[in-house]
Protein backbone atom coordinates (compact mmCIF):
# COMPACT_ATOMS: atom_id res chain seq x y z
CA UNK A 1 0.00 0.00 0.00
CA UNK A 2 1.37 3.72 -1.20
CA UNK A 3 0.56 6.53 1.05
CA UNK A 4 1.69 10.36 0.26
CA UNK A 5 2.43 12.22 3.56
CA UNK A 6 2.04 15.95 2.61
CA UNK A 7 3.48 17.88 5.76
CA UNK A 8 6.35 20.68 5.98
CA UNK A 9 7.79 19.51 9.42
CA UNK A 10 10.50 17.16 8.71
CA UNK A 11 11.13 15.67 11.61
CA UNK A 12 7.24 14.81 11.95
CA UNK A 13 7.08 13.95 8.32
CA UNK A 14 10.06 11.70 8.82
CA UNK A 15 8.06 10.09 11.82
CA UNK A 16 5.19 9.21 10.60
CA UNK A 17 6.89 7.56 7.77
CA UNK A 18 9.61 5.14 9.79
CA UNK A 19 6.41 4.46 11.40
CA UNK A 20 4.63 3.44 8.10
CA UNK A 21 7.37 1.85 6.96
CA UNK A 22 7.52 -0.26 9.90
CA UNK A 23 4.17 -1.75 8.98
CA UNK A 24 4.94 -2.55 5.73
CA UNK A 25 3.66 0.50 4.18
CA UNK A 26 5.58 2.56 0.75
CA UNK A 27 6.00 6.27 1.83
CA UNK A 28 6.45 8.73 -0.03
CA UNK A 29 7.04 12.70 1.51
CA UNK A 30 6.05 16.23 -0.30
CA UNK A 31 6.66 19.44 1.88
CA UNK A 32 4.16 21.85 -0.13
CA UNK A 33 0.86 21.31 -1.37
CA UNK A 34 1.59 21.56 -4.61
CA UNK A 35 4.74 18.74 -4.40
CA UNK A 36 2.11 16.67 -2.80
CA UNK A 37 -0.51 17.52 -5.73
CA UNK A 38 1.87 16.87 -8.52
CA UNK A 39 2.93 13.66 -6.53
CA UNK A 40 -0.92 12.91 -6.91
CA UNK A 41 -1.21 13.24 -9.89
CA UNK A 42 1.60 11.24 -11.40
CA UNK A 43 1.46 8.42 -9.52
CA UNK A 44 -0.94 5.91 -7.55
CA UNK A 45 -1.42 6.32 -4.23
CA UNK A 46 -3.61 4.29 -1.51
CA UNK A 47 -3.78 6.91 0.78
CA UNK A 48 -3.02 10.52 1.83
CA UNK A 49 -2.05 12.33 5.10
CA UNK A 50 -2.18 16.08 4.51
CA UNK A 51 -1.34 18.70 7.01
CA UNK A 52 -3.37 21.48 7.25
CA UNK A 53 -0.87 24.52 7.84
CA UNK A 54 1.67 24.06 5.15
CA UNK A 55 3.32 27.15 3.06
CA UNK A 56 1.40 28.69 0.60
CA UNK A 57 -1.20 26.01 -0.24
CA UNK A 58 -2.36 25.27 2.91
CA UNK A 59 -4.05 21.36 3.79
CA UNK A 60 -7.39 23.00 2.73
CA UNK A 61 -7.00 24.14 -1.05
CA UNK A 62 -5.03 20.91 -1.39
CA UNK A 63 -8.02 18.60 -0.47
CA UNK A 64 -10.16 20.84 -2.36
CA UNK A 65 -8.41 20.03 -5.63
CA UNK A 66 -7.04 16.89 -4.92
CA UNK A 67 -11.37 15.81 -4.78
CA UNK A 68 -11.80 16.75 -8.18
CA UNK A 69 -9.30 13.97 -9.25
CA UNK A 70 -9.30 11.41 -6.82
CA UNK A 71 -11.54 9.82 -4.23
CA UNK A 72 -8.81 8.33 -2.00
CA UNK A 73 -8.71 8.34 1.66
CA UNK A 74 -7.57 11.60 2.92
CA UNK A 75 -6.23 11.93 6.31
CA UNK A 76 -6.05 15.45 7.38
CA UNK A 77 -3.52 16.19 10.65
CA UNK A 78 -3.14 19.59 12.20
CA UNK A 79 -2.20 21.10 15.44
CA UNK A 80 -5.32 23.06 15.93
CA UNK A 81 -8.17 21.83 17.56
CA UNK A 82 -11.16 24.03 16.59
CA UNK A 83 -13.88 22.10 15.52
CA UNK A 84 -14.29 24.67 12.80
CA UNK A 85 -11.49 23.24 11.00
CA UNK A 86 -12.86 19.67 11.82
CA UNK A 87 -16.42 20.47 10.15
CA UNK A 88 -14.59 22.52 7.15
CA UNK A 89 -12.19 19.49 6.28
CA UNK A 90 -14.90 16.95 6.84
CA UNK A 91 -17.08 18.93 4.35
CA UNK A 92 -14.21 19.43 1.26
CA UNK A 93 -13.84 15.59 1.92
CA UNK A 94 -11.43 14.56 4.27
CA UNK A 95 -12.34 10.99 6.03
CA UNK A 96 -10.95 11.69 9.08
CA UNK A 97 -9.60 14.41 11.66
CA UNK A 98 -6.57 14.18 14.16
CA UNK A 99 -4.94 16.46 16.72
CA UNK A 100 -1.09 16.86 16.83
CA UNK A 101 0.27 15.52 19.03
CA UNK A 102 -1.09 12.45 18.42
CA UNK A 103 0.36 8.61 18.95
CA UNK A 104 2.57 6.79 15.88
CA UNK A 105 0.51 4.25 17.04
CA UNK A 106 -2.76 5.82 16.68
CA UNK A 107 -2.01 7.15 12.88
CA UNK A 108 -1.07 3.76 12.03
CA UNK A 109 -4.16 2.09 13.57
CA UNK A 110 -6.28 4.97 11.56
CA UNK A 111 -4.37 4.62 8.37
CA UNK A 112 -5.40 0.61 8.40
CA UNK A 113 -8.92 1.06 9.68
CA UNK A 114 -9.76 3.75 6.44
CA UNK A 115 -7.78 1.68 3.75
CA UNK A 116 -9.26 -1.37 4.84
CA UNK A 117 -12.43 -0.08 4.68
CA UNK A 118 -11.91 1.73 1.21
CA UNK A 119 -10.48 -1.44 0.36
CA UNK A 120 -13.98 -3.18 1.23
CA UNK A 121 -15.84 -0.83 -0.70
CA UNK A 122 -14.48 -0.75 -3.85
CA UNK A 123 -13.99 -4.23 -4.37
CA UNK A 124 -16.39 -5.60 -7.17
CA UNK A 125 -17.71 -9.14 -7.71
CA UNK A 126 -21.29 -11.08 -8.70
CA UNK A 127 -24.42 -9.45 -9.74
CA UNK A 128 -24.16 -5.60 -11.03
CA UNK A 129 -25.84 -3.36 -8.48
CA UNK A 130 -27.40 0.09 -9.88
CA UNK A 131 -30.54 1.60 -8.32
CA UNK A 132 -32.08 4.30 -9.64
CA UNK A 133 -34.77 6.66 -7.47
CA UNK A 134 -36.71 9.12 -9.50
CA UNK A 135 -34.36 9.91 -12.00
CA UNK A 136 -30.88 9.67 -9.97
CA UNK A 137 -28.84 7.05 -10.50
CA UNK A 138 -26.66 5.35 -8.25
CA UNK A 139 -23.65 2.96 -10.09
CA UNK A 140 -23.14 0.73 -6.59
CA UNK A 141 -20.17 -0.87 -8.29
CA UNK A 142 -18.63 1.51 -10.05
CA UNK A 143 -19.04 3.67 -7.39
CA UNK A 144 -20.84 6.77 -9.74
CA UNK A 145 -23.93 8.71 -9.56
CA UNK A 146 -25.58 10.27 -12.22
CA UNK A 147 -28.43 13.53 -12.42
CA UNK A 148 -31.74 12.99 -13.93
CA UNK A 149 -30.89 14.86 -16.83
CA UNK A 150 -27.84 11.95 -17.27
CA UNK A 151 -24.99 14.72 -15.29
CA UNK A 152 -22.53 12.92 -13.30
CA UNK A 153 -22.54 14.19 -9.78
CA UNK A 154 -19.02 13.83 -8.60
CA UNK A 155 -18.90 13.06 -4.57
CA UNK A 156 -15.93 11.95 -2.03
CA UNK A 157 -15.26 8.65 -1.25
CA UNK A 158 -17.64 8.81 1.83
CA UNK A 159 -20.01 11.12 0.47
CA UNK A 160 -21.15 8.04 -2.12
CA UNK A 161 -20.98 5.68 0.93
CA UNK A 162 -23.07 7.34 2.97
CA UNK A 163 -25.56 7.77 -0.35
CA UNK A 164 -25.13 4.31 -1.44
CA UNK A 165 -25.76 3.18 1.96
CA UNK A 166 -29.08 5.38 2.04
CA UNK A 167 -30.33 4.02 -0.94
CA UNK A 168 -29.80 0.72 -0.63
CA UNK A 169 -31.89 0.78 2.85
CA UNK A 170 -34.88 3.32 1.50
CA UNK A 171 -37.32 4.29 3.97
CA UNK A 172 -35.83 3.03 7.05
CA UNK A 173 -35.16 5.82 9.83
CA UNK A 174 -31.30 6.16 10.57
CA UNK A 175 -29.81 7.59 13.56
CA UNK A 176 -26.50 10.01 13.18
CA UNK A 177 -24.92 7.26 15.64
CA UNK A 178 -26.34 4.24 13.06
CA UNK A 179 -25.04 5.97 10.34
CA UNK A 180 -21.54 6.45 11.64
CA UNK A 181 -21.46 2.66 13.05
CA UNK A 182 -22.58 1.25 9.58
CA UNK A 183 -20.51 3.55 7.10
CA UNK A 184 -17.50 4.36 9.03
CA UNK A 185 -17.35 0.90 10.75
CA UNK A 186 -16.61 0.99 14.88
CA UNK A 187 -12.97 0.53 13.84
CA UNK A 188 -13.25 4.20 13.35
CA UNK A 189 -12.42 7.34 15.62
CA UNK A 190 -14.76 10.23 15.22
CA UNK A 191 -18.43 11.16 16.33
CA UNK A 192 -21.56 11.38 14.97
CA UNK A 193 -21.47 15.22 13.63
CA UNK A 194 -19.52 13.83 10.87
CA UNK A 195 -22.63 12.15 9.51
CA UNK A 196 -24.42 15.79 9.66
CA UNK A 197 -21.53 17.05 7.64
CA UNK A 198 -21.57 15.16 4.61
CA UNK A 199 -25.26 14.88 4.32
CA UNK A 200 -25.51 18.20 4.28
CA UNK A 201 -22.55 17.80 1.69
CA UNK A 202 -24.67 15.31 -0.42
CA UNK A 203 -27.88 17.33 -0.56
CA UNK A 204 -26.23 20.45 -2.14
CA UNK A 205 -24.90 17.68 -4.89
CA UNK A 206 -27.88 15.48 -5.50
CA UNK A 207 -31.17 17.71 -4.62
CA UNK A 208 -32.95 20.16 -6.72
CA UNK A 209 -33.13 22.42 -3.65
CA UNK A 210 -31.72 21.24 -0.73
CA UNK A 211 -33.73 23.09 1.67
CA UNK A 212 -37.22 21.22 0.48
CA UNK A 213 -34.92 17.64 -0.62
CA UNK A 214 -36.86 14.60 -2.32
CA UNK A 215 -34.55 12.15 -1.56
CA UNK A 216 -32.77 12.39 1.60
CA UNK A 217 -35.23 13.20 4.43
CA UNK A 218 -34.58 14.65 8.01
CA UNK A 219 -36.99 13.17 10.42
CA UNK A 220 -36.65 15.84 13.56
CA UNK A 221 -35.17 14.16 16.80
CA UNK A 222 -34.86 10.45 14.83
CA UNK A 223 -32.55 10.68 11.79
CA UNK A 224 -32.31 10.51 8.29
CA UNK A 225 -34.13 8.24 5.29
CA UNK A 226 -33.41 8.04 1.61
CA UNK A 227 -37.16 8.16 0.52
CA UNK A 228 -38.68 5.89 -2.50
Amino acid sequence: MKVLIIEDDPEIAALERDYLHIHGYCVSLAATGAQGLALLRGEPFDLVILDIMLPGMDGFAVLKEARGFTDIPVLLVSARGEDIDKIRGLGLGADDYIQKPFSPGELVARVGAHLARYRRLTEKGGKRREITVRGLRVDIDDRRVFAPDGAEISLTAKEFDVLSFLIENPNRVWSKEDLFERVWGLEALGDSGTVVVHIKKIREKIELDPAAPQYIETVWGAGYRFRV
